[in-house]
């Protein structure tokens, strides 16, 4: 997973854009794969505020990593997250669905560009309940797409972990 981490850092610096969003990026080798976040500012980096569809920033780091991760065999998460501010559009349409619309206009959106129907292992909105900073749960970064590259279970294991032991200890939140 850190050479993939590795990978999609080079490939990122290309982009022409990098300067403006490199610090909106967060890419990192966790117990569950290879977490990418596309973190939002309080303008809205990679979704324009209350939009479930990406914007040109968003489109652009999206198309790449589809590019990078449709060559893997590595099945992939995609999850949404808002922060804790009241989100009211529309009526009937909260931070759940936005989140959820989010992950999934993602999705969509890579699967066009490249990444297999059978890369997608599953879609999940988490509106504000696993916030990035809980301390300050208004932060914009808690705004965010995040894609999990997952573990294939063959010779990227974390650390000798089996795929089965990291997706039991994911899903009990052990680390």
């Amino acid at each position: 997973m850190s050479k993939l981490k590795d990978e999609i850092e080079k490939a990122m610096r290309q982009m022409p854009n990098f300067d403006k969003l490199k610090d909106h990026i967060e890419i990192k080798v966790t117990p569950e794969g290879l977490r990418i976040e596309s973190l939002e500012s309080a303008a809205g980096t990679f979704f324009d505020l209350g939009n479930p569809v990406p914007n040109e920033n968003g489109k652009e780091l999206l198309n790449l990593l589809a590019d990078q991760l449709g060559k893997l065999p590595n099945k992939i998460s995609t999850e949404g997250h808002t922060d804790s501010k009241a989100f009211s559009a529309k009526r009937n349409y909260g931070t759940w669905e936005l989140s959820t619309n989010r992950a999934n206009s993602a999705r969509r959106l890579m699967q066009q560009e490249g990444l297999g129907d059978k890369q997608v292992a599953r879609v999940r909105g988490f509106a504000d309940q696993l916030l990035r900073k809980a301390d300050s749960p208004l932060d914009p970064s808690n705004r965010r797409i995040s894609l999990i590259v997952q573990y294939t279970g063959k010779n990227d294991e974390p650390e000798g972990r089996t795929a089965e032991a990291v997706k039991k200890l994911t899903e009990s939140g052990n680390k």
